[in-house]
């Protein structure tokens, strides 16, 4: 496996969903989009939202996943992409605004009880990477990979309780290609820890044996810089059901700055299986597809329980005395041939 980093902006992002068939288009090409949203303190709500282009399969899907505190409220769209325009899906809709700079969001009345009319706008330069793997009797797995640091201004209803969003974090991810990977992974993280005027981000996915699959980012900064990430450690605490609590990651960037940051995890909820990400997304379900459920916060719940164990859990960051907020996405591989291990040493 090979993740070759894009430097410099050599070739800009084209931010705009693919939305058109093409003959040319590898039968599992998918183009998808990620926005999450959570208040500058960590506290609930937290949101997360997407949706996805599927050309060759004439699919259009999306998602929500909203976490309030005591439970965990998912909302599931697909509908037949040439029956669209690409810029929405039943109460969500989306407009590109500035390429890599600013995204308009709207979503209407739905099952939730929440509603949206939120600009986000980008605080930091992008981190853009490629990941490239063969994989024996399937097509090759190839696909961009960008995430981006930025905040919201605009408005949430929720349950008929109005709030002004302005100010609040959101990180974005962007995935383009083709993605077949399956099988022989171990711990997959990704990072994204916001900080007043920076953000380390990052994606580590490891195998079984706690060797690195994939390792790339950057901590991404308001002035502009990208400072690309060289190494991570870790040392996380779990519960028996796979759920992440607390931990330290250890980060070296290239330029030698040196970030230990402590997560507290607690708040609960961000469990993607809530999303479709148990397999479901670039399903054919026909036209105007809608699906809703809520998982209660009691414990019965878990990464464990569910079809997918990703978890985008909103998160307390702290840095050499710094206090941040953001997403830690996690998933711990449910094989008995797996266990957790730290790579950081606790008394270090």
């Amino acid at each position: 496996m090979s993740t070759e980093k894009q430097r410099d902006h050599e070739q800009p992002f084209a931010d705009a969903l693919v939305t058109t068939a093409s003959a040319n288009l590898p039968s599992r090409f998918f183009d998808r989009f990620m926005f999450n949203l959570h208040p500058a303190d960590a506290t609930a709500p937290s949101l997360i939202l997407g949706a996805g282009a599927y050309p060759p399969r004439n699919v259009l899907d999306g998602f929500i996943v909203l976490s309030t505190g005591s439970e965990q409220r998912n909302l599931r769209l697909s509908t037949e992409l040439d029956d669209t325009d690409g810029s929405s899906i039943g109460p969500l809709s989306w407009q590109l605004l500035e390429d890599n700079e600013r995204w308009a969001l709207k979503l209407g009345p739905n099952p939730t009880g929440l509603e949206l009319d939120l600009e986000w706008h980008a605080r930091t330069p992008y981190w853009l990477g490629r990941v490239e793997v063969e994989n024996e009797g399937d097509e090759p797995t190839s696909f961009e990979h960008l995430f981006q640091s930025g905040r919201y201004s605009g408005t949430m209803r929720l349950d008929g309780k109005d709030s002004d969003v302005s100010g609040w974090y959101g990180q974005r991810d962007r995935s383009r290609g083709v993605r077949t990977m399956s099988g022989g992974q171990g711990l997959h993280i990704w990072y994204q820890a916001q900080f007043a005027d920076y953000c380390v981000g990052f994606l580590l996915v490891e195998d079984r044996s706690g060797g690195a699959l994939v390792l790339d980012g950057a901590i991404m900064h308001e002035s502009g810089e990208l400072d690309y990430v060289a190494a991570v450690k870790h040392d996380l605490t779990f519960t028996e059901g796979n759920d992440l609590v607390s931990g330290t990651v250890d980060v070296t960037a290239q330029s030698g700055r040196h970030y230990v940051i402590e997560a507290d995890a607690r708040v609960g909820g961000g469990f993607m299986n809530g999303g479709g990400y148990d397999g479901q997304h670039g399903k054919q379900r026909g036209k105007d597809f809608e699906e809703f459920d809520v998982y209660p916060f009691d414990g019965t719940v878990s990464p464990r329980t569910l079809g997918s164990a990703l978890t985008d859990r909103c998160a307390r960051f702290e840095c050499d005395g710094e206090v941040g907020y953001g997403i830690l996405e996690f998933a711990l591989s449910r094989s008995s041939s797996y266990s957790y291990a730290p790579s950081r040493p606790s008394a270090e």
